[in-house]
């Protein structure tokens, strides 16, 4: 049996796409995404956190909630027209603020007590991600939280497969990563680690 082709998206899709509508994947009003986005902020721990980088942002559905348990917020996704659309979700919250970033890049901003990466890594290439944990690992401060959550069902249009993604980019971060929460479901897995 033969597998499927495999047609990674690019920016250039990812822009096509909040361009024809301002939630292409139903991240604001699908029941099970409102489930992954509980288990993230779940896997942030309690209390609000100084400061939150959160990595493709999209159309900022996370990032709303994100915002509540911050003090500072720093967003950053590589569509224009995704980070225009966090923009308009952030408007309330002026503690947060959202950056047009094509990554891996520099990130913005200071170190953090957390990171958060939701869909995205397995859109970048091999090289790329480990290019990004190298910068990730560079903006963790001591002791800070790292929130990864993406599909576990392949997609034709991912550069990587699901499988074992977190694994792949724990393993790049070149930092002591433990393990502090896991919820997962058939489709999704969201893990949090503590960075030291």
């Amino acid at each position: 049996m033969k597998s499927a082709t495999r047609h990674a998206i690019d920016l250039a899709g990812f822009e096509a796409k909040f361009r024809v509508g301002p939630d292409p994947w139903d991240t604001f009003t699908a029941r099970d995404e409102a489930i992954k986005r509980q288990c993230i902020l779940r896997a942030l721990g309690d209390g609000p956190i100084a400061r939150i980088l959160e990595l493709g942002s999209g159309n900022g559905s996370n990032s709303q909630a994100l915002a509540r348990r911050a003090l500072k917020l720093q967003t950053c996704d590589g569509s224009a027209s995704a980070t225009r659309l966090t923009r308009q979700a952030l408007a309330d919250a002026p503690h947060a603020h959202a950056w047009h970033i094509a990554l891996p890049a520099p990130l913005p901003g200071h170190r953090y007590e957390a990171v958060v990466i939701a869909e995205l890594l397995y859109y970048l290439a091999p090289r790329a991600m480990q290019r990004l944990a190298k910068d990730v690992a560079n903006a963790l401060a001591p002791g800070a939280r790292l929130v990864l959550a993406h599909h576990q069902i392949e997609f034709p249009d991912n550069r990587q497969r699901t499988a074992d993604i977190h694994d792949r980019f724990i393993n790049a971060l070149a930092r002591r990563a433990t393990p502090i929460r896991r919820s997962r479901n058939q489709r999704w897995r969201v893990d949090a680690y503590g960075v030291a």
